[in-house]
């Protein structure tokens, strides 16, 4: 029997050992590759990539390039607070106050078993303040933003310190933007100048560049704190980071600081070099931490107005601009800086050291671009730094408007309405992508250059109004030199194409010679070329008494700015409503020898060098302006209203916006044209007037009108719904609009 027992119960152990043993097995082997989780499974997720949209991919495959590298595992550790990708670093550096703690920190694996590191909320606000002024400042603001937008996982509130430019280009922006959990407040700049307008600055910054100073006073007074950041800053990693830091303050600090990674302060770049007083090397001011409600106690106001006071009697001006005057008080006042580690404010001046403050470029969290010089300073890694820098430029905005998971936010009543709206529309109906299109938000930059232009006083002044896309860029330079009066021109690009226009309009004599041409990008999104949104923000910025709507591929004859301009008295526009009909004409060459006169025009259009607008294809369009009659006018003469008429005209800024619900190709004007007859326009033929259209080859909307018999079917079914709305609209006078053949 005790044997019996013996040989069962080694059974047993032989049984357990069989199941137990490839179990630990399993377990020991699934703890060595825990580390490697993360990649493992983004890479799961890349086997579906087909099923995702081309944007979703490209943007996947961004956050893998852009994630630093995973470090290699400190085995001698036993827990690790570092995670792998986008996701929130927590490492001892953040505690140290400069490059020897940084290192510190690097030695002993940049983990700490014995103090808890501190984080942030997933649902706590982020409070960021930018000064921004200006057309290009707004434009590198952007690409911030986004930087900022690509790793964040809290709600953000940007507190931005803006003059009246910036402040329109950005509020725009943010609002057909739409991303959620992000607050934008504007504080007015130009009420803030006499604060530091004393202060003399040779800085490139101006006056705007001293701002920085006076925050304690310009935001609001529960604000707590506040990550304060120059324009010409890329984040790589997530801002929440920085936003922790707050926790590390000691003491009476209260300001959050990285050392200046220049010999400026030092004294020693060349013969006579006399900076501002600073502590050791100085502080950059790229990026500050704020403890604004510290700052208030401490009297903040008073201490550096005092410093800067002093200083300047010495030094007679800054040049540095805010940078100088921090200095100064620290210099005085050392306990009031934390000092962050190098990574937080990676500076790339013209005589930069940065490369000395870290060994590898996974580490670094900011880089700041500060050089006039921007992407040609020298650095060991400026290659990386570049690409970093252009990856955000070109990178999908509209990609980040993925919500936040996780977190209540404030409804916003722009975006619900839209999804209500969006939510009562049909999915199963055929045209449904057409009617989707009309409600789409698209994201809107205006001013995209610098524009300066004030209309003339006697208020006859004309602008013209145009929309294009990437294939009529080649018609801008053409454009400027017949017509020397303003020009509003809406670009649908991607953000990748907006960097292309934008080095080929810097590239350009003719465009950079001009002030007062406004270009403004429309973003794409959805698959229809949105043509009467473009031209409705192109006319919204006209900032004249008068437009004359045109469309990019006509070039107006040479003087019709002036003649427009004499019109408006001729036929006192001032006080009628009228809209004033410009001839089109076309040539199906491209080398054409422009007509100087109407004598020279018909004398071509004689030969067959010219023809009536669309004369082969669509002579309804343009029948009605009776160019019989034109041939031989002296004065203007009144036309009337037609089915399928479609002219270009000059109009009063006040006229009605083109009707959304047309996209890509047809009807787009016939509807626009249709609205002025039934508010009572008179159309009036110009007799001295003409525009010529030039070739090119065909749109990819027309080439799907025309192969598509849906696209046609759709396109008849909004026609007769604008029909019916403008019957709604302006009852009996309507009824015409109904009745008529209006065959496309």
């Amino acid at each position: 029997m005790l044997g019996m027992c013996r040989g069962r119960r080694k059974f047993v152990a032989a049984s357990l050992a069989l199941i137990f043993i490839p179990a630990l097995t399993w377990l020991y082997l699934s703890s060595a590759n825990f580390t490697g989780m993360t990649l493992h499974i983004t890479d799961a997720f890349s086997e579906q990539l087909p099923m995702r949209s081309a944007a979703e991919h490209q943007d996947l495959e961004l956050r893998r390039e852009i994630s630093p590298p995973p470090r290699v595992p400190n085995h001698s550790s036993h827990h690790s607070n570092s995670r792998q990708g986008n996701q929130l670093h927590t490492h001892s550096t953040e505690e140290g106050t400069g490059d020897s703690e940084a290192k510190k920190g690097a030695a002993s694996g940049n983990s700490s078993d014995c103090v808890p590191q501190p984080v942030v909320n997933k649902c706590e606000t982020i409070h960021i303040a930018i000064v921004c002024a200006g057309y290009n400042a707004s434009r590198d603001v952007v690409t911030l933003v986004k930087s900022v937008l690509f790793h964040r996982r809290n709600p953000l509130h940007f507190h931005f310190i803006t003059d009246s430019i910036a402040r329109k280009i950005l509020a725009d922006l943010f609002h057909t933007w739409m991303v959620p959990a992000v607050h934008v407040n504007f504080y007015d700049a130009d009420e803030l100048k006499s604060e530091v307008s004393w202060i003399p600055n040779k800085h490139y910054s101006g006056i705007y560049g001293l701002m920085k100073l006076v925050l304690t006073k310009t935001l609001p007074s529960d604000l707590q704190k506040v990550i304060v950041l120059d324009t010409d800053i890329t984040f790589a990693t997530d801002i929440a980071e920085l936003w922790v830091v707050f926790h590390k303050f000691k003491g009476q600090q209260v300001l959050g600081l990285v050392e200046n990674q220049s010999d400026w302060y030092l004294g020693n770049l060349w013969k006579n070099h006399r900076p501002w007083p600073a502590l050791g090397r100085g502080f950059n001011t790229g990026v500050i931490l704020l403890l604004l409600d510290r700052l208030r106690k401490l009297k903040w106001e008073q201490m550096w107005r005092l410093t800067a006071e002093r200083e300047l009697m010495s030094m007679l001006s800054t040049s540095l601009a805010d940078q100088d005057i921090f200095n100064a008080v620290i210099k005085q006042n050392p306990f009031l800086v934390h000092q962050l580690p190098c990574f937080w404010n990676v500076q790339l001046s013209d005589h930069t050291r940065s490369e000395k403050c870290y060994k590898d470029v996974s580490d670094l969290k900011v880089i700041h671009w500060n050089s006039p010089k921007k992407l040609r300073v020298k650095n060991k890694h400026v290659e990386f730094f570049r690409n970093l820098y252009l990856t955000f430029l070109e990178y999908d905005g509209n990609l980040l408007r993925r919500e936040l998971f996780g977190c209540p936010s404030e409804t916003d009543r722009n975006s619900e309405n839209l999804q209500k709206t969006l939510s009562e529309l049909d999915e199963d109906d055929p045209c449904y992508e057409f009617r989707r299109e009309r409600f789409t938000v698209h994201r809107t930059h205006v001013y995209f250059l610098h524009y300066e232009y004030e209309p003339a006083l006697d208020n006859t002044d004309v602008t013209l109004v145009a929309q294009l896309s990437m294939d009529r860029l080649q018609m801008l330079e053409a454009i400027c030199k017949h017509w020397e009066g303003p020009i509003s021109l809406a670009l649908y690009l991607s953000d990748a194409e907006a960097q292309q226009f934008l080095r080929y309009a810097q590239g350009s004599e003719v465009l950079m010679s001009r002030s007062n041409v406004g270009y403004h990008i429309v973003y794409k999104e959805g698959q229809f070329y949105p043509v009467n949104l473009l031209r409705n923000v192109a006319m919204g910025q006209a900032n004249t008494p008068y437009m004359f709507l045109s469309d990019i591929d006509f070039l107006p004859m040479y003087g019709l700015y002036e003649y427009l301009r004499k019109s408006v008295v001729q036929l006192d526009m001032g006080n009628t409503k009228k809209a004033l009909v410009i001839p089109a004409f076309e040539t199906l060459r491209y080398r054409l020898s422009f007509p100087k006169s109407k004598a020279e025009l018909l004398s071509q259009l004689d030969m067959g060098t010219l023809f009536t607008f669309r004369y082969h294809v669509w002579t309804k369009g343009h029948a009605p302006t009776d160019f019989a009659k034109w041939r031989t006018a002296t004065t203007p003469y009144r036309v009337q209203w037609e089915a399928d008429f479609e002219p270009y005209v000059m109009v009063r800024r006040e006229s009605p916006e083109y009707d959304r619900r047309f996209v890509g190709f047809g009807w787009n004007k016939v509807a626009h044209i249709m609205e002025l007859d039934a508010q009572e326009y008179e159309f009036v033929v110009l007799p001295n007037a003409y525009m010529i259209h030039m070739p090119h080859a065909p749109s990819f909307d027309i080439t799907k009108f025309r192969s598509n018999k849906q696209y046609r079917a759709c396109l008849k079914t909004l026609k007769e719904e604008f029909q019916q709305n403008m019957s709604r609209r302006y009852g009996f006078a309507a009824l015409k609009y109904m009745t008529v053949d209006n065959n496309s």
